[in-house]
């Protein structure tokens, strides 16, 4: 299995219903860039979270309904990026941020997230659609398609339009 297809990390959560733009945009904040928005992204739900990611080098958001959304800027994914965010799990997503994430490389999973915890170890599984949590596995809601894995294996649908303009990746 692809590397990039299997990805691991700690847990940290976010509720319900997390609307990117407020949280992560430099809308609020004019004239930042991205790296300054990201030590200050999500603040208002979980003070400190962007410094515990950044001290554990990276882990994997978990959020409850709705991650994403009102959330059309795909600016929120440079953040989410910036801040080494390597997959969200939720159990919902707004649709215009979930293309956003896809279309940039940053896995997205709808999966039930009520039985994870604050800093638990995780595991995606992104071929086989399954998350395991200590020593359950959860199955994914929605299972990505292999046109997708291969567009998050790429990093980001550009860089897999430049290796396969015609889609011909099987």
């Amino acid at each position: 299995m692809s590397e990039s297809l299997l990805i691991s990390g700690s847990a940290f959560l976010l509720g319900d219903d997390v609307n990117t733009d407020i949280n992560c945009s430099n809308k609020y904040l004019p004239g930042k860039d991205v790296a300054y928005v990201a030590q200050h992204a999500f603040e208002q739900l979980s003070p400190g979270i962007a410094s515990r990611i950044a001290s554990n080098d990276g882990g994997i958001l978990v959020a409850g309904e709705h991650f994403g959304i009102n959330s059309s800027r795909e600016q929120a994914t440079h953040v989410l990026r910036q801040m080494k965010v390597r997959a969200i799990v939720a159990k919902s997503f707004g649709r215009q941020f979930f293309r956003n994430a896809i279309n940039n490389g940053l896995p997205v999973l709808e999966c039930d997230t009520s039985a994870i915890s604050e800093g638990q170890a995780l595991e995606l599984d992104l071929a086989n659609g399954a998350l395991r949590c200590d020593d359950r596995v959860l199955q994914v809601t929605h299972p990505l398609p292999p046109e997708i894995l291969a567009i998050i294996s790429m990093g980001g649908l550009i860089p897999f339009l430049k290796k396969y303009p015609d889609w011909n990746f099987a």
